[in-house]
């Protein structure tokens, strides 16, 4: 290792700065959680271009640390995310949760930072590690049903991705994690294990699944990190790849309907983070500057406005304790704070200019229009309008505007109002003022964002959208339902064909038994016979059988070895 002596790895001290929190006590324990990352976020910022530190692992060199534009601006976006979320889960009785996902965070920072596949995989898997205990650490049974659930899902991709980096290891000699093309089955693996952590449909259902299922401040941190490594990694790893835009649609449109139909305020949300990152994959599809900065200026603006909006769900979930749209409504009376700050999420999220989506979303739909790609274009266009139907406008309007509810819960305490208003105010200093963003993007940037047809072309897509939702509203309302998704699949099916199959299962094992042990006995018998202690070889025999024997011997080595 080089060079390791005067650059401190950023991941190592958010992961070891977690696995010590546990230890703390009072406000100890609250300055630490709130500075440990701003710590991180100087030490990002202290990483030089290059790699920085080298590990000689086999016959292989190792780059653990390595900096770039890319790597940086995820790195910067991570550490403040966990900052943030820290102070929003100041009051968090759970002593797991807030040292876990520090450990999460950092392993998100170490795979930005990774220069090689192996660093990559290590921190990747140490991810699903901190996540599930992020999930687990609410307490509740459907939580630990939940928690298993992930894990199962983000260690099969684990095992997909280990393949995948390990054939490609074997097939190039290298290490190093640069531009690939999925042109081998070793990258179309590490492709596949990439858009596992991002969502990608078949199996988007994970994160719904899972996420909403985490306490009022764990949902805050998982949506942060996982999905957006998944964009970082694809940026870095398969740039261009044509195959993203369609699967980026699907996740689009597929997050979406699932949010329409949906009535609980979290997992709204939930399918919401599919739709964005299906916004970010069609970038990474596209591959031109424009587009990649766009995917990953919206992956920045994403973290913030996202974890902003359920930091409001949150704050109404702990003081409500309730978490159905049908269930809730009127809660901007007294909780007028937390409606404003979830209310300017729901803006960025739905790119509504002076926002911060308005400077990222549009640099995706720009790539689009420049490559030519009218079908695209059209595609996310029309996607625009969705999201705001479903979390720029259906999210605060059912949680906080619909007929009222009876509810007066007060405002959450003052460290959730805080983070909330440090999230608010990034969404509307980057919308007004996006330079600093984009100075943070891999490639120059030749965008302006606000143009009369831009600002005029999304004002009229919103409005019309809005209007569209309250002639819609009376099928809206949302009832006490249950929405089927491809979860169902490993949720009901496959254990209800194991419940039916059990019996079955269980003849077929004792059957099999029976036969192996009938067996066993049979060759325990003749072994018995042959050279138990009544055994014939068992017996003493005369020497001038042994020497004939041994002459027998003898001869057939010798006619064997001459012929």
């Amino acid at each position: 290792m080089t060079d390791a002596a005067t650059v401190i790895h950023p991941a190592l001290v958010l992961i070891a700065g977690g696995l010590l929190l546990p230890w703390l006590r009072g406000a100890l324990r609250s300055v630490g959680i709130v500075a440990l990352p701003l710590v991180v976020l100087a030490l990002v910022w202290q990483v030089p271009d290059g790699a920085v530190w080298r590990l000689h692992w086999l016959d292989y060199t190792l780059a653990p640390l390595q900096g770039d534009k890319l790597s940086r601006l995820f790195a910067t976006i991570f550490a403040l995310m966990a900052a943030g979320g820290g102070l929003f889960a100041l009051g968090q009785k759970s002593r797991v949760e807030v040292p876990a996902a520090f450990v999460y965070a950092g392993s998100a920072i170490g795979v930005a930072l990774a220069g090689d596949l192996v660093t990559v995989f290590v921190f990747w898997e140490l991810m699903a590690v901190g996540s599930t205990l992020v999930l687990w650490s609410q307490g509740s049974e459907a939580a630990y049903r939940a928690a298993r659930r992930y894990l199962m899902i983000h260690l099969a991709g684990g095992v997909v991705l280990f393949a995948g980096v390990t054939g490609h290891i074997l097939a190039t000699g290298s290490v190093a994690f640069t531009r690939m093309a999925p042109d081998s089955v070793p990258h179309w693996l590490i492709l596949a294990g990439f858009l596992v952590n991002a969502g990608a449909v078949p199996l988007s259902a994970w994160l719904p699944d899972a996420y909403p299922e985490a306490s009022w401040s764990g949902t805050v941190f998982l949506s942060a990190f996982t999905t957006k490594t998944a964009v970082y990694v694809l940026i870095r790893g398969f740039p261009g790849t044509e195959l993203l835009i369609w699967v980026g649609l699907a996740m689009v449109f597929y997050g979406i309907i699932y949010a329409l139909l949906e009535n609980d305020m979290r997992r709204i949300l939930a399918y919401s983070i599919v739709n964005q990152v299906g916004f970010m994959l069609a970038g990474i599809g596209i591959g031109t500057e424009m587009a990649l900065n766009g995917a990953a200026a919206h992956a920045f603006t994403h973290i913030i406005y996202k974890a902003l909006l359920l930091m409001s769900a949150g704050s109404v979930l702990l003081m409500t304790n309730r978490r159905k749209c049908s269930e809730l409504g009127g809660l901007f009376h007294t909780m007028p704070l937390t409606t404003v700050c979830g209310t300017i999420g729901a803006l960025a999220i739905s790119s509504f200019p002076l926002t911060s989506g308005f400077v990222s979303k549009s640099m995706v739909s720009q790539a689009a229009a420049d490559g030519h790609l009218l079908t695209v274009w059209l595609l996310l266009t029309a996607a625009s309008a969705g999201v705001f139907l479903h979390a720029g406008i259906k999210f605060p309007w059912f949680v906080f505007f619909q007929k009222d509810s009876g509810l007066r819960p007060a405002e959450p305490p003052a460290s959730m109002r805080w983070a909330m208003v440090f999230f608010a105010f990034l969404c509307i200093a980057l919308g007004v003022w996006a330079e600093p963003l984009y100075a943070l993007l891999p490639y120059e940037v030749k965008y302006e964002p606000y143009t009369w047809a831009h600002v005029l072309t999304q004002t009229q897509l919103l409005l019309f959208s809005g209007l569209a939702f309250f002639v819609m509203l009376p099928y809206l309302k949302r009832t006490l339902t249950i929405t089927l998704d491809t979860d169902w699949v490993w949720r009901r099916l496959l254990p209800g064909l194991l419940r039916a199959f059990t019996p079955l299962l269980s003849a077929t094992r004792h059957a099999a038994g029976t036969t192996v042990k009938a067996t066993v006995q049979a060759a325990q018998a003749t072994v018995e016979r042959t050279h138990g202690l009544d055994s014939r070889l068992a017996k003493t025999w005369p020497t001038g059988r042994m020497g004939l024997a041994v002459l027998i011997l003898l001869l057939g080595y010798l006619l064997l070895y001459y012929l």
